[in-house]
């Protein structure tokens, strides 16, 4: 029937699409299928022409018989179909994801002849969606602390102050060297607190001069100076009751400081080119690789200022300073930045290559340990990360180092197994002070103790 009308130049066009294309009469029975169809079910068109629709038992198919004998299918009351996921068995059994669309067909009086789907194959979009998702939970595990990842003591005296600071509405400075996560650690005590829902607005005062600066945290009238067009909100206002993260706070001007001192005085700001003061909530979160005292005791920072930000202060530490968070660390850039690169076949990282990881003193810290693994990616041409893989400088580390702990270079389950025994011995055997003691849920220490077949502690 509809086999027979369709001509030589539509069936080359169809066949070269790389959707599959089915069509079939009212009673489901296929009349034809293009090439793609036959690639993406398994069955040749000599199998499938001739037989019911339900031979690749697509899991979107509703049945709609009735006594007054109404079409087969509810696409035929339906008329149409669009973007419907589901699923359809191959003939090797396997499933393939699809995005069917349908719709009928109408002779030239208007009544209905047949039915044409089409169907794209999306069960690789969807595998890499379910791995993200995998890999998203993973990350936001019990390794991690509001995107911050380490298990250390040293990490742990962090959690603590970050949690501490979140409840307060102090201003809170966080000290560290470069690339130690410092706006990670600002953005964990704004989510950690009653303004995790508010605003978070970041200003790098390194990155301005002291005009531009002004404008910028606090806003300017229209003529205010040359090229001020239009008046213009602040930073201070944007943030609103939220939190203001100023970065690089030991770059700012003098002048600034003198201003910003009565911001925190009298929570109050002035346009540039105003005198109308406008009040202001919010919290002043600030972060510097600096040595403020060191700074103050030049006349290069205002001592008022510093006292006034240096509230609530919290230290990252350098990753030299916590290095058995490297496993961890080195795991978490492994897999988001394998999503960047889903056409290398790159499973996993060498022991040679953790070996020297664990050895290099790492002076850029964790920016750098993430750009090393951006660029062992682009380099590696096998199945896992080699030391020659790594930049050349960290590559060339051979020290010979003293002889770590397993759990230095051992993988994340020896790292979690270890630990968790030690806490479970440290608390005689009680879980929940073993859970405190890990920063971890009591159902966490009792999956972990299944998982790893811990009889005694």
């Amino acid at each position: 029937m509809l086999t027979q009308g369709l001509d030589e130049y539509w069936r080359t066009v169809v066949n070269t699409i790389q959707d599959g294309v089915m069509i079939v009469d009212t009673q489901g029975r296929i009349v034809s299928v293009n090439t793609a169809l036959e690639e993406i079910t398994g069955y040749a068109r000599q199998e499938l022409v001739g037989s019911s629709c339900t031979i690749i038992n697509c899991t979107s198919c509703e049945l709609a018989r009735d006594s007054e004998g109404c079409h087969w299918c509810v696409m035929f009351q339906k008329g149409e179909l669009r973007r419907q996921r589901c699923a359809i068995s191959r003939k090797d059994g396997s499933v393939i994801h699809i995005v069917k669309n349908a719709s009928v067909l109408k002779d030239a009086s208007g009544m209905v002849i047949g039915a044409v789907e089409t169907m794209t194959d999306v069960t690789d979009l969807l595998e890499k969606e379910t791995q993200i998702e995998t890999y998203r939970r993973e990350l936001l595990a019990e390794d991690t602390f509001h995107g911050l990842i380490g298990r250390s003591p040293a990490m742990f005296q962090v959690y603590d102050m970050i949690s501490n600071a979140a409840q307060s509405d102090a201003p809170v400075i966080i000290y560290g060297e470069s690339g130690t996560g410092k706006e990670l650690a600002a953005i964990a005590v704004h989510k950690a607190g009653a303004r995790g829902g508010k605003p978070f607005i970041k200003v790098n005062c390194a990155a301005l001069n002291e005009s531009l600066l002004e404008s910028e945290l606090f806003g300017h009238v229209k003529g205010a100076y040359t090229g001020a067009h239009r008046n213009r909100t602040g930073r201070f206002e944007v943030a609103a009751d939220g939190d203001i993260f100023l970065d690089e706070i030991g770059d700012m001007p003098l002048s600034t400081q003198v201003k910003l001192l009565r911001v925190l005085e009298d929570r109050v700001i002035e346009r540039v080119g105003d005198n109308q003061p406008i009040p202001v909530q919010a919290r002043i979160i600030s972060a510097t690789n600096r040595d403020l005292p060191t700074l103050v005791g030049q006349g290069a920072f205002r001592r008022d200022f510093y006292y006034r930000i240096n509230v609530i202060p919290i230290k990252m530490p350098p990753l030299r300073a916590r290095k058995e968070d490297i496993p961890l660390l080195a795991e978490a850039f492994f897999r988001r930045i394998k999503l960047k690169y889903e056409k290398k076949n790159i499973q996993g990282i060498a022991r040679e290559t953790m070996d020297v990881l664990m050895r290099y003193p790492w002076p850029g810290n964790v920016r750098e340990l993430k750009s090393a693994f951006e660029y062992a990616f682009i380099a590696c041409r096998g199945d896992v990360l080699e030391p020659n893989d790594l930049p050349g400088d960290i590559a060339q580390e051979t020290a010979a180092p003293s002889t770590p702990p397993l759990s230095a270079v051992g993988d994340l389950d020896a790292i979690r197994k270890e630990r968790l025994v030690a806490a479970l011995r440290a608390s005689g055997g009680n879980q929940s002070e073993a859970a405190r003691q890990l920063g971890i849920s009591r159902t966490t220490i009792w999956s972990q103790i299944k998982r790893f077949g811990i009889t005694e502690p």
